[in-house]
């Protein structure tokens, strides 16, 4: 009859021999894993400034389109002019703004 190992005699001669062999491949899974998830990240980054990009674009030419389209357009007679309408806030912000206190009412 075979000689009967307990279990734990071959956990302590299979553990080193497992902890040599495995840390290099857990490091390697992980360096890989980072590397990947740097990778993704640097993509997606330019991906959003190509988007970003491509709305300046979209806008600026709906912008142009609106000005090409608006410049046989003349303000009616009723409407205040751009230099008007400029004047009228320069008046608005150059009077004094009220405030409200807490002592405001009172008399000493």
């Amino acid at each position: 009859m075979p000689p009967v190992v307990p279990p734990f005699l071959i956990g302590l001669i299979v553990a080193p021999m497992a902890k040599r062999l495995l840390k290099p491949l857990v490091r390697g899974v992980v360096t890989t894993s980072v590397g990947l998830v740097m990778e993704v990240k640097k993509a997606a980054h330019e991906a959003g400034e190509n988007i970003h990009d491509l709305a300046v674009e979209v806008a600026a030419d709906m912008v142009a389109a609106q000005i090409a389209a608006g410049e046989g357009h003349r303000p009616t007679e009723g409407a205040a002019s751009n230099g008007e309408q400029d004047e009228a806030r320069k008046d608005e912000a150059r009077t004094p703004k009220i405030r409200a206190t807490a002592g405001a009412g009172k008399t000493q």
